[in-house]
C-alpha cells in the first residue's frame, strides 16, 4: 500500500512533533511547516495527501492558508484550533476545511479522522467515469472535476463528496445528521449548520440552486 503523506502546518513545535511522531508510528510520511508561508511553499513539491492546519499562525491566518490551498490543490484539510466557539469553527469550514479538531486533542482521534477522510477521498477518486450530472454540469469522477458549461468549478473535497452523494441518490431525502455521518464520517461532532453552509456554497458554485431542495423540517434532496 502506498504510504500516505501528511503535511502539518503548526507553529508550536511540540504539537507539530507530537503529530509527526504519532502519524509516522501509524505508517504515514510526515513533514512539518511552522508558518503559513512555508507551508504554502512546501505543498507544491511535497504534494501531501492531507494537511493538518493550525488556525493561529504567526504570519498568515490559518483560514487564509486553507483558502489558498483549496484554490490550488484538490486535497482534504483538517483545521486544528483552540477556539471552541461554534461560529469560529463554521468560519473555518467555510474557508474550505473538511473537518476541525479542537485543542487539546487526543492523537488517536486525529489519526481516526484522517484515516476516515482519506478512505472516502480515495473511494470516490477511484471511480472512473465521466457523465452529465445536470443541465450544463459535468462530473469527472476519475479526476474529481466538476465543470459548469465547460468551465471548471472549484470545489473543496467535502463539497465535491456532498455533490456526488446527491447526484447518485436523486430525489432521496437526507437529514442533516445523516449527511454528517455519511459525508464527514462516523459520529461527527460538528454543528448541523455545517451542512447548510456546504449546501449554500454548492448551490452558488454549481448553479443547482433550484435542484438542491430544502425539505422543510427534515433536510435536503436533489431533484433532477
Amino acid at each position: 500500500m502506498e504510504q500516505k503523506k501528511i503535511m502539518v502546518i503548526e507553529d508550536e513545535k511540540p504539537i507539530a512533533d507530537i503529530l509527526k511522531y504519532g502519524f509516522e508510528k501509524e505508517g504515514f510520511e510526515v513533514t512539518c511547516a511552522y508558518t503559513g508561508g512555508s507551508g504554502l511553499e512546501m505543498a507544491e513539491d511535497y504534494a501531501p495527501d492531507m494537511v493538518l492546519l493550525d488556525w493561529m499562525l504567526p504570519d498568515i491566518a490559518g483560514v487564509d492558508v486553507c483558502r489558498m490551498l483549496t484554490e490550488r490543490y484538490n486535497l482534504p484539510i483538517i483545521m486544528l484550533t483552540a477556539r471552541s466557539n461554534v461560529e469560529d469553527k463554521l468560519y473555518g469550514l467555510e474557508s474550505g476545511a473538511d473537518d476541525y479538531i479542537t485543542k487539546p486533542f487526543d492523537l488517536r482521534e486525529v489519526v481516526a479522522r484522517v484515516r476516515t477522510i482519506l478512505r472516502r477521498f480515495e473511494r470516490v477518486q477511484g471511480i472512473r467515469k465521466e457523465e452529465p450530472a445536470a443541465e450544463g454540469l459535468t462530473v469527472s469522477e476519475q479526476e474529481r472535476m466538476v465543470c459548469r458549461n465547460g468551465e471548471a468549478v472549484e470545489l473543496t473535497p467535502k463539497e465535491y463528496d456532498l455533490l456526488l452523494h446527491f447526484l447518485k441518490h436523486p430525489r432521496q431525502v437526507f437529514t442533516r445528521v445523516i449527511l454528517l455521518e455519511q459525508i464527514w464520517g462516523y459520529d461527527y461532532a460538528g454543528d448541523t449548520r455545517t451542512v447548510d453552509i456546504h449546501i449554500q456554497r454548492l448551490r452558488r458554485k454549481t448553479g443547482l440552486g433550484d435542484k438542491l431542495v430544502t425539505v422543510f423540517g427534515v433536510g435536503y434532496k436533489y431533484v433532477p
